[in-house]
């Protein structure tokens, strides 16, 4: 079964505009399912096969130069050397839409385009499904708590359905286990953290312990949601940690978690500088976690955390689908006052919290009034976003999003 791409739009307008056009993300995720449905009739040719490989180290303009484009071109960070060749070959032809690459390993990858095809590529960051995809919902505007955006979001809503929503939590966001109705959840992510542990965390740099950075990787998972504290992780894994640090680059380059930044103009050295850590992808947390039902993860002591993670992560892919890089911080300074996401957007704050009830109140959104500090800027009214269902204004701070509505 296929599900369609909110993507999709923003990949033809690249391909109107750029020579090539790079869809990153993690393994999985559908990178070369989009480009095959929609760059149709297309050769396509992965870097996966070792003898392909090796003939293109060998001789990559001899590559190119060989095969016209249209071309799609599986796992390129696997061959650095074929950016200077596509390069070489866009500048004489001065044509747009003629390559499609993709790669799972995104801080490799950035250096390669920044040194090789700056101008000429335009960039997409692919994670797995939202569930507006899932629900084959078409509204496709990036999340943003204003009265225009609830007013066309209600035009396509879905019905808000507890327990819908917390198997959706718990299966997670990778397209195989939509599409393909048969795979079972669990098998299904024992091999993808083995085969991720087995190519990409090799690929980007020698772990001499396997067991210990599973050990790492289930440590974070468990801290989802959580200000990231290195020194605790390393601690409870039994590493140093430059090792720790070392290994979350490796989470980082693949896109499996994300590092929610602090959101800080220097006009206080009270915020705090630590970022949060989230998994893209809920079902994962839950694997790592052995959180085998979504009864038993709905009810569990990770709960808030995982609720949280599912929110955040759904806002970072509504803004990453839309062709954009998600303006997303969040708050916390010396005196303990925490917003769980701020989004900044043409000079004005837009405060989120997150809280899985369905009983919100204005006191759980006191700590709006923290962004006053930031003096140059517009604070807008906020949101919370819960499991109640309806939009509510709190005391003129904000308003009750249910969590549909994302």
């Amino acid at each position: 079964m296929f599900i369609e791409r909110h993507m999709s739009a923003v990949l033809q307008e690249m391909r109107r505009m750029f020579p090539a056009v790079l869809v990153t993300g993690p393994r999985q995720v559908g990178k070369t399912t989009l480009l095959k449905n929609d760059i149709k009739d297309t050769p396509y040719f992965t870097l996966d096969d070792y003898i392909l490989l090796d003939s293109i180290k060998n001789d990559a303009l001899g590559f190119i130069n060989a095969n016209d484009p249209p071309l799609i071109i599986d796992e390129i960070q696997y061959a650095p050397e074929m950016m200077r060749a596509i390069k070489i070959r866009v500048d004489k032809s001065g044509s747009n839409g003629e390559y499609f690459l993709t790669g799972s390993q995104q801080f490799q990858l950035m250096r390669n385009v920044s040194e090789s095809l700056a101008g000429r590529i335009g960039i997409l960051s692919l994670s797995g499904l939202s569930t507006r995809e899932i629900h084959g919902d078409p509204f496709t505007l990036p999340f943003i708590p204003t009265e225009e955006y609830y007013s066309e979001r209600e035009k396509t809503l879905t019905e808000l359905n507890i327990k819908k929503l917390w198997t959706r939590i718990h299966k997670g966001s990778m397209p195989k286990l939509y599409s393909d109705l048969d795979e079972r959840w669990e098998q299904y992510l024992s091999a993808y953290v083995k085969t991720y542990i087995e190519r990409d965390v090799r690929a980007l740099t020698q772990v001499g312990d396997e067991l210990a950075f599973m050990q790492f990787l289930t440590a974070c998972a468990a801290r989802t949601g959580e200000l990231l504290n290195m020194a605790s992780i390393a601690r409870e894994v039994g590493i140093s940690e430059p090792t720790a640090k070392r290994w979350l680059s490796i989470l980082q380059a693949s896109d499996i978690v994300h590092l929610l930044q602090p959101f800080s103009i220097n006009i206080t050295s009270r915020v705090v500088k630590m970022p949060k850590l989230y998994f893209m992808d809920t079902g994962l947390v839950a694997y790592l976690c052995k959180w085998l039902t979504p009864e038993t993860l709905e009810n569990g002591a990770m709960a808030g955390n995982i609720f949280e993670t599912y929110v955040i992560s759904e806002i970072i892919k509504s803004y990453r689908n839309a062709g954009r890089e998600p303006p997303i911080y969040f708050y916390r300074d010396a005196d303990k006052r925490e917003i769980d996401a701020v989004i900044y957007q043409d000079g004005t704050l837009y405060p989120i919290e997150v809280k899985k009830t369905s009983s919100p109140n204005a006191g759980d959104i006191k700590h709006f009034d923290a962004l006053k500090r930031f003096t140059t800027l517009n604070v807008a009214p906020g949101a919370l976003i819960s499991t109640y269902d309806k939009v509510l204004s709190l005391s003129g701070k904000g308003v009750t999003v249910p969590i549909n509505y994302i």
